[in-house]
């Protein structure tokens, strides 16, 4: 019997306070700390791997983070004495013991392609594919600065995202567009809630627009491109369900000729090393940047060589995620499954 099969799974809760004091989005949203889900999977053998799920409030997606850690008291059980490595079976367990809800699973994926890293003394990047030579691009979310004064000093290579997270109507959207200066060079993200919405959006603009919150599953995304319906999406670790999930909708995206962003709700060092990873798997052609989840939050869970030099990063060859946790600040388990 192989000593690698699961033998507990441990769950802690982390607050992490937004580094900005006040995040608002569309709609009147705002959010000042972010609740994160830090799940750490340890085999018999004793290698430990940890993933985040940190939702980006209750009123973003339909996940919430109570959610998350309801979900995995009803997965986690399920998990003892599986093969983390054997990540695609892992995902089959967890679908069949939970329908939907990718937001819970995706802490535990990671963990296990953490622990598959560890186990062949590989980095992440290298099991999803390999790793390409690229230094990643970092995109920073603005707090509260304008469209057009934002690209009014654009420096040569730098790539804009207008985001509205799915809070215009399409009249909105479409007055918005016309009062901007002509030649802006930018992507615009999630305009609309509703896949009719933004359809009917892109037939009447020439902007390149980008999907996030309408791209979750390998389905939504095979609609995308049957659909024509965009240039690109935003590819999110927790909303989209873990890297075992989102190795896949890469490799979609790339067939289409899409290009895309990597990015997560929010979260810190744990879920930006996972995209960090997950980017680094991404030919340079079509990557747009990765999200720098760690500047939005005021709290450091793990240490790990993801230094930013001169507005980029790379993965690590370190095995796994390639990151220390802090147990300090993850504190004692909320719950244990074992």
């Amino acid at each position: 019997m192989s000593a690698h099969l699961i033998a507990r799974i441990d769950v802690f809760q982390v607050d992490l306070p937004y580094s900005g004091g006040v995040y608002v989005l569309s709609g009147g949203r705002e959010y000042r700390s972010f609740d994160a889900t830090i799940v750490r999977v340890t085999t018999q053998n004793g290698i430990e791997g940890c993933g985040e799920s940190t939702p980006f409030g209750s009123t973003y997606v339909a996940a919430h983070a109570l959610g998350v850690r309801a979900g995995v008291a009803e997965i986690a059980p399920k998990l003892i004495g599986l093969d983390p490595r054997m990540v695609d079976r892992i995902n089959e367990a967890m679908d069949h013991a939970l329908v939907g809800h990718e937001h819970v699973k995706s802490a535990i994926d990671v963990a296990c392609w953490d622990i598959f890293g560890k186990s062949v003394g590989m980095p992440v990047c290298d099991l999803l594919g390999g790793r390409t030579a690229v230094k990643l691009p970092i995109i920073s979310s603005i707090y509260a600065a304008r469209i057009a004064a934002s690209l009014a000093d654009k420096q040569p290579g730098e790539f804009f995202i207008v985001d509205a997270n799915g809070g215009l109507t399409v009249e909105v959207a479409l007055r918005m567009l016309i009062l901007l200066p002509d030649r802006l060079d930018f992507v615009l993200q999630a305009p609309c809630a509703t896949w009719r919405e933004c359809l009917s959006l892109r037939r009447r603009t020439n902007v390149p627009i980008h999907f996030d919150e309408l791209a979750t599953s390998d389905a939504s995304i095979v609609q995308i491109v049957a659909a024509d319906a965009v240039e690109g999406i935003s590819l999110k670790i927790s909303k989209n369900g873990g890297l075992t999930k989102c190795r896949r909708q890469r490799d979609i995206c790339l067939a289409a000729g899409y290009t895309f962003s990597v990015q997560d709700t929010v979260g810190s060092d744990i879920t930006f090393a996972a995209l960090v990873h997950l980017g680094q798997t991404v030919p340079e052609r079509n990557l747009r940047c990765i999200l720098e989840t760690r500047d939005m939050v005021a709290c450091k869970t793990a240490d790990g060589p993801f230094e930013v030099i001169d507005g980029h990063v790379t993965a690590p060859s370190l095995p796994g995620l390639g990151i220390s946790p802090r147990l300090d600040v993850l504190g004692q388990p909320v719950a244990s499954y074992y």
